[in-house]
């Protein structure tokens, strides 16, 4: 249940697949990052013709990786429908003719639609390189990405038995009690799964107490990484126009103060400074934002703490 003021909201479940697709069309950047752009269903076909559609298709152009995205509803069969539509939407994504229709998409949409090309002019892609730039992304194997409003033991069976990379995002619905028309939406926290296998395959020989999605500042203090009272910098230039420094203070239960304002996440410490730069972005990757004194990024402290051995 959450709680705001006199109203509270119940977990609810949702009408249909089609509700929970519509939101995540609405809300990608949380689940799939800020650096990703969604595109929208497009049939594809096997080797022999057969026909699928996945839900969508997610590029990260940051991370230079891609998703065929297929949400789902927990109450599914993992054996007779999910798993099955999945499997024929892999065969298809892996047709030559299927990444000539997710790059033309692509490319289409990077010209008419502001709001990703920013995302390719901040990584300093140019319009000429676009269509490389995806190609070469498509080449790589595709992330099965599963938005779901709950996981059940045989979908994580069945998740880590595929050679394919997976991950599951919980997303949940609240509806207003006694008001079912006023209705909120809960994302994860930093873009964490509920299961990722990529994480759960890496080589168990550094610091596997903790896994990238759980690190928090706090953690980085313990570990000597960061100090209370650390100063951090970041700065950001919107389109078209003027470029800001923006500085933070680490405190002491490890939360990030920035414009007056104290945030549990660096990620959302940062979207505050972009927003007031001039930026109508959703997100932004506080942990590669952010640096210290010295010039390394939260995320390279991160990785630190990760590649560090326990005894």
């Amino acid at each position: 249940m959450l709680i705001f003021r006199d109203t509270k909201f119940i977990k609810s479940p949702f009408d249909s697949e089609a509700e929970l697709e519509q939101v995540i069309v609405d809300n990608y950047e949380y689940l799939f990052g800020p650096t990703s752009f969604y595109l929208p269903k497009a049939k594809i076909k096997t080797a022999d013709g057969g026909g699928t559609i996945p839900d969508g298709f997610a590029i990260d152009i940051g991370q230079r990786k891609w998703y065929l995205v297929e949400a789902e509803l927990m109450h599914h069969s993992v054996w007779n429908h999910i798993a099955p539509q999945i499997t024929k939407q892999l065969l298809a994504s892996q047709q030559p003719v299927t990444k000539r229709i997710i790059t033309d998409l692509a490319v289409a949409q990077y010209k008419s639609d502001n709001y990703t090309k920013e995302k390719f002019d901040d990584l300093n892609i140019d319009e000429i390189n676009v269509r490389q730039v995806v190609g070469d992304i498509l080449e790589t194997d595709p992330i099965i990405g599963v938005p779901i409003d709950g996981v059940t033991n045989d979908l994580r069976d069945w998740a880590r038995t595929l050679k394919y990379k997976v991950k599951l995002w919980v997303v949940s619905k609240f509806v207003e009690l006694n008001n079912p028309i006023n209705i909120v939406f809960e994302f994860p926290e930093e873009f964490k799964p509920e299961l990722d296998t990529e994480e759960e395959s890496k080589p168990q020989n550094a610091n596997t107490e903790i896994v990238q999605y759980e690190v928090t500042v706090s953690d980085l203090i313990y570990a000597n990484l960061l100090a209370i009272g650390e100063k951090l910098s970041m700065t950001y230039k919107p389109r078209n126009g003027q470029q800001k420094r923006y500085e933070a203070t680490i405190l002491e239960d490890g939360s990030v103060e920035v414009l007056g304002q104290q945030f549990n996440s660096p990620s959302w410490a940062a979207l505050a400074g972009i927003q007031d730069a001039g930026s109508d972005r959703k997100t932004v990757n506080g942990w590669t934002s952010w640096k210290t004194l010295n010039n390394r990024t939260l995320a390279e402290l991160r990785e630190q703490l990760l590649n560090t051995k326990v005894n």
